[in-house]
């Protein structure tokens, strides 16, 4: 039976040697992929420590959870499925990833053990800009010094010749069909129409060009990582062939300074998937590889599904009536 030695080693195996191994990689320095990422936020700093984060070497894993980010509606998940080893891409943070308490206390309840990669991870497959539609030839992680400010430049696959072939790639390999099929049937099981969900609400949309603009050389990048218009214009500069700007995992606006300057450069811009897809474009190669890795180790793939709805339709009429009594007698009249 695996160990959770075992999945460190295997993710040690498939980072090429970046995992946290003991105390003095943490504070040594040595290992570049730990690194502290604040906004100078009082007391929310957070330092990313890939390997294991909390739990036991020693303690056996038959079942594992691959997730994006840690959240007690996983813990609840692995604990209600028999899980005991969650494997997040995000960096786990000591109670925001675990319901506002302590992450011993509600991992130690299950029997969790819970590990993290992320940065270390970023940089190790090509899959993100193959399933848009291109293959990378420079890659930077660190763009301009700012670790996770991933940077890839790459050049259109055969049969991707214009932006609206990279949504309709997108829409294929990420069964966004499915998703509006999912919206539907809730929406018509809650009897509510305005429901909204991330994965049909985040499509791929074209900002600058049309579906018939043509595309060779692609500039992709993250920009919730801190890439900025004038990181743009250097990378243009650097490659004057590009033509096109992708942005994914986040987006941005029609007006937001990235898409003018990509407008002043003569550069098309296209917003592929969101931050809500990563699980399948990291996750699910991650989850495979540990399995291929530990044979005997079953491996399951946490998907979150968030969901917008209407205030006056959540819920049954008895829950509503509930939550506006405790809201009316509790929370807005104080009593004496």
């Amino acid at each position: 039976m695996a160990t959770g030695y075992d999945v460190l080693q295997a993710l040690d195996k498939i980072t090429g040697g970046r995992c946290v191994k003991d105390l003095g990689d943490i504070f040594s320095g040595k290992n570049r992929f730990v690194v502290i990422k604040s906004s100078n936020i009082p007391g929310k700093s957070c330092m990313e420590t890939p390997g294991l984060v909390c739990g036991k070497l020693e303690s056996p894993v038959k079942k594992i959870a691959v997730t994006m980010t840690l959240t007690e509606c996983n813990i609840e998940l692995a604990g209600a499925t028999c899980v005991d080893a969650i494997v997040a891409h995000h960096p786990i943070v000591e109670a925001a990833n675990s319901g506002g308490v302590t992450l011993r206390t509600y991992l130690d309840l299950y029997g969790l053990s819970a590990f993290e990669l992320h940065e270390a991870f970023h940089g190790l497959h090509p899959g993100i800009a193959l399933l848009h539609g291109h293959k990378t030839f420079h890659v930077d992680i660190a763009y301009g010094g700012i670790p996770g400010n991933i940077l890839f430049v790459g050049r259109a696959l055969d049969g991707v010749s214009t932006l609206g072939d990279i949504l309709k790639r997108l829409q294929d390999f990420m069964g966004l069909n499915e998703e509006q099929a999912m919206l539907l049937a809730e929406r018509n099981s809650r009897c509510c129409n305005g429901i909204m969900e991330t994965n049909v609400a985040t499509g791929g949309k074209i900002l600058v060009g049309t579906p018939d603009s043509k595309i060779s050389t692609i500039i992709h990048i993250f920009p919730h990582t801190g890439f900025t218009a004038d990181h743009l214009a250097a990378v243009k500069n650097k490659f004057p062939e590009a033509d096109t700007v992708l942005a994914s995992i986040s987006r941005v606006k029609d007006d937001h300074p990235l898409v003018a300057k990509a407008r002043e450069l003569g550069l098309n811009f296209i917003v592929g998937n969101s931050h809500a897809m990563e699980i399948l474009e990291n996750g699910m190669p991650l989850a495979i590889a540990l399995q291929t890795l530990l044979p005997d180790t079953e491996v399951v793939l946490f998907r979150e599904r968030i969901t917008s709805t209407p205030l006056d339709q959540v819920g049954t009429p008895a829950l509503r009536e509930y939550a506006r009594d405790i809201a009316d007698r509790f929370l807005v009249a104080k009593p004496n």
